[in-house]
């Protein structure tokens, strides 16, 4: 029987299994789809994102987080903090559990890619030029975008309108897939902390042929930046009466 954290963190496996997944596909060598680029990255998320949400509503979990950003945005907007404590560690543990799953699929294409970059991109994210301060500003602005729509798309004016309840889920994969072809190219669109934490930690763990280290230095930013991106977005939701 389900229940609202077992959609969580069912939803999460699946977004991460499903958007490492392409990452993978696209990145390690001597798979089919080697080198076809971000087109296909940012559609395999938003796919992805769309997966994730059926199942975690199939599962239990009828509000279909699957982001502790987006849990965090959606409790400044309402006032309600109840499902902090329960969603967000389920969606992280669903991370990781997706990202242990994209180790096993791909096991044979690890030793084949000898570029230790490579590997932990396709589990964490990573600034394309570092620097700290411009790359949480970045993800707070792409992180409030994507709480913020989400926010309009669910929105009682909205809603009132046109078929937005009905295709919600689907809207937000366009979105997720608008977010990463217009702001993704920086650092790679984290706005989700399960997303990065969960594996890059399976990423330390798992026994990973040829990989290098986890890049905890920067593993900060796409924690905190989305978080502080969300809050933003719930606070203005607030006073928009979304």
């Amino acid at each position: 029987m389900g229940s609202p954290v077992l959609g969580e963190f069912m939803g999460t496996a699946v977004l991460v299994l499903l958007g490492d997944g392409v990452n993978a596909n696209v990145l390690l060598k001597k798979t089919y789809a080697e080198g076809s680029g971000w087109m296909v990255i940012t559609t395999g998320w938003a796919l992805a994102v769309l997966c994730g949400v059926y199942t975690a509503v199939a599962c239990g979990s009828s509000a279909a987080h699957l982001n502790p950003a987006v849990t965090v945005g959606m409790a400044v907007a309402s006032g309600d903090y109840s499902k902090v404590a329960t969603y967000i560690p389920a969606q992280l543990l669903g991370a990781f559990v997706g990202a242990c799953l994209v180790w096993i699929f791909f096991y044979g294409h690890w030793r084949e890619s000898p570029e230790q970059e490579t590997k932990l991109g396709i589990f964490a994210t990573s600034p394309a030029i570092r620097n700290l301060p411009v790359n949480f500003t970045s993800e707070v602005i792409a992180t409030w975008v994507l709480v913020f729509v989400i926010g309009a798309i669910y929105s009682k004016a909205v809603s009132a309108t046109g078929p937005a309840a009905a295709m919600g889920p689907f809207l937000v994969a366009c979105l997720v897939w608008g977010i990463g072809l217009s702001l993704g190219g920086t650092e790679g669109y984290p706005i989700n902390p399960a997303r990065d934490l969960g594996p890059r930690v399976a990423h330390a763990i798992l026994p990973i042929a040829g990989k290098g280290g986890s890049n905890w230095s920067y593993a900060w930013v796409p924690v905190m930046a989305p978080l502080v991106g969300a809050a933003v977005a719930g606070w203005m939701m607030r006073a928009f009466h979304f």
